[in-house]
């Protein structure tokens, strides 16, 4: 009887999980709530020159990041070391800003 009451509870469980996957699977899908798919690539002229302009940031700023990770002449390897650190630093937060102007263009495109 004890076996018998385990796999009740047990087979019971699996049937409410599969019940709340299916139930957020369709609470997720575009079908259900009517809105449709939502295209992030559409060819919008005016989306296509934020892209060319943050492609442009982007390619000068590893420009400019190559130019100061180099040493200088009169610098020491401490000093070089130490540039290079706030270099990175700098770099990675320029990167991040420009990467936020390619996510608002895709959120830009998506509420048209």
């Amino acid at each position: 009887m004890k076996n018998m009451v385990k796999k009740i509870a047990i087979y019971s469980m699996i049937g409410v999980m599969q019940i709340g996957f299916s139930a957020s699977v369709i609470e997720a899908s575009p079908l259900h709530n009517g809105q449709g798919f939502v295209q992030l690539n559409g060819r919008d002229h005016n989306n296509d020159e934020k892209q060319r302009e943050h492609d442009r940031r982007e390619r000068e700023e590893n420009e400019r990041h190559n130019r100061e990770m180099q040493r200088r002449d009169h610098e020491s390897e401490r000093d070089w070391h130490e540039r290079q650190e706030r270099e990175k630093k700098r770099h990675n937060n320029a990167l991040r800003e420009i990467a936020a102007l390619l996510i608002g263009i895709a959120i830009g495109s998506s509420n048209n």
